[in-house]
């Protein structure tokens, strides 16, 4: 999923979404115990989504009205 399907996303489906993942994750380190992974690539592509999904939903968290005043007082 990019990063502007996940921007559209509620904060209740990014917590879905990052939940889901990390399922996924769990899933994948077990494979690779057993030694029956299909593409251990995945793992790193799991975790950066779950990455993804963190920075996005403490944006969205953390945006609002003070987010501007932040920005303008940062700015000069």
């Amino acid at each position: 999923m990019d990063v502007k399907a996940l921007r559209d996303l509620t904060p209740e489906e990014l917590l879905q979404k990052e939940g889901d993942l990390k399922k996924e994750l769990f899933n994948l380190r077990f494979q690779s115990v057993a030694g029956r992974m299909e593409s251990p690539s995945r793992m790193r592509q799991v975790r950066r989504e779950i990455a993804r999904v963190k920075t996005i939903s403490c944006e969205k968290r953390s945006s609002g009205p003070t987010t501007a005043n932040t920005a303008q007082k940062a700015g000069g």
